[in-house]
């Protein structure tokens, strides 16, 4: 299948506007233009019954949260889902996922957290994960304080936030808790070091680019890191056993593609169950333009249902 018609307006129009690569841009610059690409693409308007907005404490100093409440939620106490947004671990943040986070609310059911961790280059490789495992903890501990069933927290992530609710999952799992539902994990990136045929297939032009990924990482890792480290890259870890049950969505003209499919099946392999989407004719980053992309919409309206059935809501 072609690309969307409409992910191609997008592109097509990018490439008009001649507007600087990732990579050529400052991180300030960089999280300008996320928030300008938010301003223009994410869903608009979504109707929700509550947003607060509050803290948790971190390592590294008290971590910003989002809490949505769907519309009619049906009862006090619901599933959570705590969410990390996407950005290469330097740019995003509450505000470029709104739309999708108020989505996911209300086709869940369930009650959201959207969790603003540290970003590089001004904190470095282990602060985003570290972050990403205090609020799970916290918001696992204290959910009765938030309307939150402690026995059905779900992660969930898109892209470097994939990287870390996968990884969250694994850190839980090593340490005995928190007990985490299910794992949802949007066009993850899964495996830095990795070269598979989606990389190269979309190394340029499709939004995410291979210059884009090497600088993101560029930022957020200091010299000598190992890249190939589970913490950076989940699909390499020895034994997935155990982990929580998976919902893994990936773009068919994504790079990263591939090392969603592979994550998955490694998943499969170690006894996890796991449901897997690829969807035709997305890029990455497809699911937070749900506002300019019909099929996005769509996409998220099919994945909320899914997480539902799963949760029991």
């Amino acid at each position: 299948m072609p690309l969307d018609p409409h992910v191609k307006g997008i592109l097509d129009a990018m490439a008009v506007a001649g507007r600087p690569k990732v990579w050529q841009l400052t991180p300030a610059e960089a999280r300008l233009g996320i928030v300008e690409l938010a301003a223009a693409a994410d869903a608009k308007d979504v109707a929700i019954g509550r947003v607060a907005n509050g803290e948790v404490p971190g390592p590294g100093g008290a971590i910003a949260i989002r809490v949505y409440t769907p519309v009619a939620p049906g009862a006090d106490r619901l599933p959570g889902l705590v969410y990390f947004h996407g950005g290469g671990f330097v740019i995003g943040n509450l505000d470029t996922h709104e739309g999708l986070c108020r989505i996911l609310a209300n086709e869940t059911g369930c009650r959201v957290v959207s969790v603003d961790y540290r970003l590089a280059p001004e904190h470095r490789f282990p602060a985003a994960l570290d972050d990403a495992v205090a609020a799970t903890q916290w918001i696992a501990e204290h959910a009765p304080e938030l309307g939150i069933d402690p026995n059905c927290i779900a992660v969930a992530g898109d892209s470097a936030g994939g990287n870390l609710a996968a990884a969250v999952c694994q850190r839980a799992k090593a340490a005995g808790g928190p007990l985490i539902a299910l794992q949802i994990l949007l066009c993850p990136v899964l495996d830095q070091p990795g070269e598979t045929e989606s990389r190269r297939l979309f190394a340029e032009g499709h939004l995410l680019e291979k210059a884009s990924l090497e600088w993101f990482y560029a930022q957020y890792c200091p010299e000598g890191t190992d890249l190939a480290d589970p913490r950076l890259s989940p699909l390499r870890a020895d034994d997935l056993a155990g982990l929580p049950p998976a919902h893994i969505h990936t773009a068919a003209f994504d790079p990263l593609r591939d090392e969603g499919r592979a994550y998955a099946d490694k998943l499969e392999r170690a006894g996890v169950a796991v449901r897997y989407t690829c969807h035709a004719g997305m890029v990455h980053h497809f699911y937070c333009m749900a506002g300019a992309i019909p099929a996005a919409r769509a996409a998220l309206k099919e994945a909320g249902a899914a997480i539902r059935a799963v949760l029991a809501v």
